[in-house]
């Protein structure tokens, strides 16, 4: 949690040398040339056939569709708003878990995780003006695809280290992140600062492999849709960077939706 949380902070700082494009594209092309090199000095046989599909999944999900939605929704919104409405990603996992495994948790983890939703959705319209901007549209889309990776990948941390997941899911991307890079960077501005490059590598490096990696090992030990609601942490944590790293101005309805969140951990891990 403590490596996602960093991701926006990270995002609205590679923001400012690259263009939403360039940032995600290169990012990805970073993380698999690591992860690459990683399942090539180790020797790690190619995976099974009949795990591709479900790489394919998380590839799709957690290398290409979370990275670029979020990316363009942090064009326009702040790393504090968009923290908080991610906030749903815990639920939206354990109902792709359910669908996807036939696991059926308690009725009282159901309740809790509906009141965390109900406490973000009440706090995005609330901040969006009564209504969801585009940016909302990108984050909510971010969550389906975030979680069915999620779903896929905790499923296949089972029988294969949780590395070599995410690990051979960013290297069955580099056919399209690499070709992407390039065309990205010929044609949107590049202005490099420290911070962008900062920004664009902790993205790659932290929050794109080596936060996966351990995510999906404790996925897999302790059961998805337990760890999916760890996830509820995150929001808060992510307020606090923003605040630190990027001198956002935290409204009290941000903390206070995020500590109602907290609460709901606490019910859905004893649940």
């Amino acid at each position: 949690m403590i490596a996602f949380s960093l991701t926006f902070p990270s995002t609205a700082w590679g923001l400012e040398s690259f263009g939403p494009w360039s940032l995600v594209a290169v990012r990805g092309v970073l993380a698999a040339l690591v992860a690459g090199g990683c399942l090539l000095a180790l020797r790690v046989p190619l995976p099974e056939r009949r795990h591709l599909p479900g790489l394919a999944v998380v590839a799709l999900g957690v290398v290409l569709g979370f990275p670029m939605l979020t990316t363009l929704a942090l064009q326009t919104s702040t790393t504090s708003h968009a923290a908080v409405v991610v906030g749903l990603l815990p639920l939206t996992t354990a109902v792709c878990s359910a669908l996807r495994t036939g696991h059926r948790p308690s009725r009282r983890f159901w309740v809790a995780a509906l009141a965390g939703a109900a406490a973000v959705l009440a706090f995005t319209v609330g901040q969006s003006g009564g209504a969801l901007t585009t940016a909302d549209g990108y984050l909510f889309a971010a969550l389906v695809v975030c979680a069915a990776g999620y779903t896929e990948g905790g499923r296949l941390a089972r029988v294969m280290p949780g590395w070599q997941v995410i690990g051979w899911a960013l290297v069955l991307c580099l056919p399209l992140s690499l070709p992407a890079a390039a065309v990205a960077l010929a044609y949107e501005p590049v202005h490099p600062t420290a911070h962008g490059v900062a920004g664009l590598l902790w993205v790659a490096l932290g929050s794109q492999f080596l936060g996966l990696v351990v995510w999906y090992r404790g996925m897999a030990a302790i059961g998805i849709p337990r760890a999916s609601q760890l996830q509820l942490a995150q929001p808060l944590l992510t307020l606090v960077w923003s605040a630190l790293l990027l001198g956002e101005h935290l409204t009290a309805a941000a903390p206070l939706t995020a500590v109602a969140v907290l609460v709901c951990i606490a019910v859905t891990q004893r649940s």
